[in-house]
């Protein structure tokens, strides 16, 4: 082992000419390929009109859907009353009849003491 500061650097190997030519055809052909690859197509930006269109549209979707909503609570609420008249008629006949059996207790057997 040669440890002086001053020793020869070994010499680098120098490229063969088939090497670069080689080199130089292949990078060619990545650039042809990069050039002449299909580009994807931009999409081509909405118009004003179009939009507001569009816009018509799913404002028009929202209210339909709002109004069926309103009406669904609408016959929900009907049914919910008819349900609450049905329980109110029911409870005014059962107080009725326990009035009637209260008057009929009351004055019959039963004295007060």
């Amino acid at each position: 082992m040669n440890t002086s500061i001053n020793s020869p650097i070994a010499a680098t190997h120098s490229l063969s000419s088939e090497g670069t030519v080689i080199g130089v055809v292949g990078a060619v052909a990545l650039l042809m390929k990069k050039l002449l690859s299909a580009k994807p197509t931009k999409p081509e930006p909405m118009g004003r009109a179009d939009f507001y269109a569009e816009l018509a549209a799913l404002k028009g979707h929202i209210h339909a859907g709002h109004l069926a909503i309103l009406d669904k609570l609408d016959a929900n609420h009907r049914e919910l009353l008819a349900a609450l008249e049905r329980q109110a008629i029911r409870i005014n006949r059962l107080e009725t009849g326990l009035a009637r059996v209260d008057e009929r207790t009351s004055k019959g057997g039963r004295t007060s003491s």
